[in-house]
């Protein structure tokens, strides 16, 4: 008997040693894991429990000369689901339905579809925004970003160019100085537990977005305006295939206005403004719509130069446009003989019919001899 007693007092011995011992060890490990590996599985821990999404910065504002905003921005939601928080997935695929107008099997894909989150549409108006808000569904996501707003739609389109989905310049002003409008992007982050459902109130921001600059063109609105709507009127009137424009001030060579006509439609740039011609894709005939032809094509003025000689001999006072002149077709300076364009000459005229008819021998006789440098410009144009 009392060497049972013994063998159970060693057996119990034997068993609280071994427990104790490991509660020393589980003691020792979670010090070692706090105090050595703490800060690293901390991170880990946020890294599963923080789910991060990018704030779009808003672009910066175009403006012309007189400070007449060009290019706006506009608010504009992206809807999202979040699987993990969905709770009655009928409900959910109704709503986006009703409201979005999208097909219910594609919305049933998407919703079904096992990802922390799930974008169903972007550029979704701000009011459609709104009311999915109002529906208080659980697992749907509503967030406000902004989009290109172009308030005068064709106005100097092949100038400003256009932002795309991406909220990215893609062409003109906007890709140019694409890297001072587009700002820096701010960072939100969501709190979730470990189902991957968001904790309440525990949203904050990460990082507040930096707005873009704005960028202030010599474009002056109200020029640009009246020149687009005079090269449209030439543009109908002579049937023609285009039609280019641009007014510049002299002393700085600001450009004060561009046009090329036919503009096409900022707030609806992938839509075609001309009829695809034979053997021509939708792609290349958007890259020709989209040409600035004012910049991108060479021009030989030629005679559109006289403008320039016959505004210089004017307003120098070196000939008025009732002085007479006759054009026998020719005229010889030095070892040249210069032609005009009509061989048989025009006879006699005036200066301003010498203009009228494009007469080089009306020039020539106006401007050499006293301003040689008129006379080499008209005649290397």
């Amino acid at each position: 008997m009392h060497r049972n007693q013994t063998y159970n007092r060693r057996k119990m011995l034997v068993y609280a040693s071994l427990f104790v011992g490991c509660l020393i060890f589980l003691f020792g490990r979670i010090l070692y894991i706090i105090l050595i590996h703490g800060t690293e599985y901390s991170n880990r821990a946020k890294e599963l429990q923080e789910r991060e999404r990018k704030v779009k910065a808003v672009r910066g504002i175009i403006y012309d000369r007189n400070m007449v905003p060009l290019v706006l921005n506009k608010p504009v939601c992206i809807i999202s689901v979040i699987h993990n928080q969905i709770t009655d997935e009928d409900r959910v695929v109704e709503v986006l339905e009703r409201e979005l107008g999208m097909d219910r099997e594609t919305l049933y894909k998407k919703v079904r579809k096992v990802t922390s989150i799930e974008r169903i549409k972007t550029n979704v108006d701000e009011d459609v925004g709104k009311r999915i808000l109002q529906e208080n569904v659980d697992g749907i996501k509503v967030d406000v970003e902004y989009k290109r707003d172009y308030p005068y739609n064709e106005l100097a389109s092949k100038v400003l160019g256009f932002a795309g989905g991406d909220y990215q310049g893609i062409l003109g002003v906007e890709a140019k100085y694409n890297d001072y409008l587009t700002g820096e992007p701010g960072i939100i982050y969501t709190v979730t537990d470990a189902r991957g459902v968001e904790v309440v109130n525990e949203k904050s921001y990460l990082k507040d977005p930096v707005p873009g600059d704005d960028l202030v063109l010599t474009l002056d609105y109200e020029i640009q305006k009246v020149c687009q709507e005079v090269g449209l009127k030439a543009f109908e009137e002579n049937e023609a295939d285009s039609v280019s424009v641009i007014a510049m001030e002299p002393a700085t060579g600001g450009i004060y206005a561009m046009v090329d006509i036919p503009e096409y439609n900022l707030n609806e740039p992938f839509e075609l403004n001309v009829e695809l011609e034979e053997g021509q894709n939708e792609q290349e005939a958007l890259n020709q719509m989209w040409r600035n032809k004012c910049l991108n094509d060479t021009y030989e003025p030629g005679s559109s130069f006289k403008i320039i000689t016959s505004s210089i001999a004017l307003e120098e006072n070196l000939v008025k446009l009732s002085e007479p002149f006759f054009c026998p077709g020719y005229t010889v300076v030095e070892d040249r003989r210069i032609r005009c364009h009509k061989t048989v000459g025009h006879g006699a005229e005036t200066f301003e019919t010498a203009l009228m008819n494009s007469c080089k021998q009306g020039f020539i006789k106006a401007v050499f001899g006293v301003r040689y440098f008129c006379f080499l410009c008209f005649f290397l144009f």
